[in-house]
């Protein structure tokens, strides 16, 4: 077993290192196009119909690279369920 001793600045410059390093991964993780199957669980919904009228009614942001490729986009996904949102009592 090795024991690898640090003084306090040392250690703190490496979590802070570390911090920022896992900030930017998961910036890059995080993406703006997702799946319909990603969307529906987000919204807790199990029909595509209803993905469908959600798109039809422009209540939610999509793209159509290709004919049978639909993508939706995470933060017009996101603001709609933050607009139906409803506050506790």
């Amino acid at each position: 077993m090795n024991v690898i001793c640090l003084e306090d600045d040392a250690l703190y410059a490496l979590v802070d290192k570390v911090v920022q390093r896992l900030k930017e991964q998961s910036n890059m993780s995080h993406d703006k196009w997702i799946s319909g199957e990603q969307v529906m669980q987000m919204m807790h919904i199990k029909s595509k119909t209803t993905l469908q009228k959600l798109r039809d009614t422009g209540a939610i942001r999509f793209t159509q690279p290709e004919k049978k490729i639909i993508l939706y986009d995470i933060d017009s996904v996101n603001e709609y369920l933050e607009k139906h949102s409803r506050e506790t009592f």
